[in-house]
């Protein structure tokens, strides 16, 4: 005796609804250098005031998660003379983002900024941090 296996029927709406949540789900990573500097003790963390900012429109993502970094205020001790590696995690651009800043927005000179990320179709990069002093 064989099992005749039936393929569940989804309405379309249904379909295209969930197809919509799943593209608000996703997720941007960014694997952050901080790099090596001469100075014995430097300290670092990044806050939860961070976001990705769309250069095509007002849309900004913000930091879901952080790896490898601690939250504002506390800080995460840097290796003399080594690269520092870390992660955030943002929540998803729009379809129609081709490149976005990260920007942490802080009451206080030296937040991170990196301009100009080109957009690519995994939503995974890799970036040298450097500070903005506005």
């Amino acid at each position: 005796m064989s099992e005749t296996i039936v393929k569940p029927i989804i309405v379309k709406e249904l379909l295209e609804s969930l197809q919509a949540k799943v593209e608000e789900e996703q997720q941007v990573i960014v694997h952050c250098c901080f790099p090596a500097a001469p100075f014995l003790g430097n300290l670092i963390r990044i806050w939860q005031s961070t976001y990705l900012f769309d250069n095509q429109s007002e849309h900004r993502s913000k930091l879901i998660h952080a790896e490898n970094i601690t939250i504002y205020p506390n800080w995460t001790p840097v290796p003399f003379m080594r690269d520092f590696w870390f992660t955030l995690v943002f929540s998803g651009l729009p379809k129609g983002c081709k490149s976005f800043d990260l920007k942490e927005i802080i009451p206080e000179e030296g937040g991170f900024f990196v301009e100009s990320i080109k957009r690519n179709s995994s939503d995974i990069y890799r970036v040298k941090i450097s500070e903005s002093y506005i």
